[in-house]
């Protein structure tokens, strides 16, 4: 039933209620999106910690470690599920906020704390992004259940919000600030830069933010909101735009990085502009083929230079590691597997998503153009 476009419904009654303005309950949805997401996220979370028990065995908070990961996947997998926007902004916050935790694990180093403040400022401002379209949704949609907003949106086609004399299409705001919160939290163009400085956190955290969760709980927050993004020009173009603009940033910069973990923090930004690109060009099924094949790759590939680093003593410049084929061949051999494959190489699983992706853009306008030249 599932596989057919249908969904449970699941309401467990009111637990927030605030003078006829905020009338929150437990609502949640299982549909073919929540289920896909949350399979990918809870199938990574177990071989993150098991990776982690094996690779920081010897830390003495390893305790910690281990349950902030899982605070973190129940957060992520909470906002897969939630149907209510105020549970929505509770599990965005939760996420936030066990993210700051991972990065600020080695918290007695001076450039770690440097990082976690920068993840925090990024967080904040896009949470503040995402309180503001909560605001307007109380007021002009008076609930927060999103199955009675996604019925009212078509008939918001035409609604103009006025904040003094100006006039704004409510639609077009509502989705830019939805999209600039998911967008800052899957680390796109102006807002990139807390996701290389969050390399900080321990390698098995790494794998898990950078993989499969906290980027890309910013582009499913779009996918899950994607009739409002139907019916908004505007906002659809800007996705494309910041998209294009990170895919050809993030490719570029990574190749001139000396420190590995930072190429691989690189490289996954450029990887999440492709998902961004393809939300602007409303492909969610697209998307979501590619969001697998990227997350499956990206989570093994730090494992892979988790263990390379430990092999040079937790040494990160590439510039003193070489001949590691001549020492440990099998991690060589995945090392070039999983590149193959994110590299969209032909006859590769990123091939196939990547082409899907970008069959879309062979339109003829001036957008599909400049996403095609980046």
């Amino acid at each position: 039933m599932l596989l057919l476009g249908g969904y449970y419904y699941v309401d467990f009654g009111r637990w927030f209620f605030c003078l006829d303005l905020v009338d929150s309950h437990l609502l949640f949805c299982v549909d073919s999106l929540a289920l896909t997401a949350s399979t990918l996220v809870l199938t990574l979370t177990i071989f993150a910690l098991y990776f982690g028990v094996e690779y920081m065995y010897r830390e003495a908070f390893i305790n910690r470690l281990l349950y902030l990961l899982n605070f973190f996947a129940t957060s992520v997998v909470f906002l897969f599920f939630s149907f209510d926007y105020f549970l929505i902004m509770l599990s965005w916050e939760c996420i936030g906020l066990f993210s700051l935790l991972l990065v600020n694990f080695y918290s007695t180093r001076i450039y770690t704390i440097k990082a976690a403040l920068k993840t925090f400022v990024f967080s904040r401002i896009s949470d503040t992004f995402m309180f503001i379209s909560f605001i307007l949704t109380l007021v002009v949609y008076n609930t927060t259940d999103l199955s009675v907003m996604f019925l009212q949106v078509p008939f918001f086609a035409f609604h103009y919000s006025f904040f003094s004399s100006y006039g704004v299409h409510f639609l077009t705001l509502f989705s830019f600030l939805l999209s600039t919160s998911g967008s800052i939290k899957a680390a796109q163009f102006f807002s990139h830069v807390w996701l290389p400085d969050a390399m900080e956190a321990p390698t098995p955290a790494s794998a898990l933010i950078h993989s499969s969760t906290l980027v890309v709980a910013g582009v499913f927050l779009i996918i899950r909101f994607s009739i409002v993004f139907e019916f908004t020009l505007f906002t659809n173009q800007y996705l494309i735009l910041l998209g294009g603009v990170t895919l050809a940033f993030g490719a570029i910069t990574a190749i001139f990085q000396n420190d590995i973990k930072k190429l691989v923090a690189y490289s996954t930004i450029s990887q999440i502009g492709y998902l961004v690109c393809g939300c602007g060009f409303c492909c969610y099924e697209e998307v979501l083929i590619y969001l697998i094949v990227h997350a499956l790759n990206k989570a093994f590939l730090f494992v892979l230079v988790g263990y390379l680093v430990h092999f040079f003593n937790a040494n990160t410049d590439m510039r003193q590691m070489g001949s590691s084929y001549l020492y440990s061949f099998d991690v060589s051999i995945m090392l070039f597997g999983v590149c193959f494959n994110l590299t969209g190489l032909p006859y590769s699983a990123g091939f196939i998503g990547k082409e899907f992706l970008l069959f879309q853009t062979l339109k003829e306008d001036f957008i599909s153009f400049f996403v095609r030249g980046c």
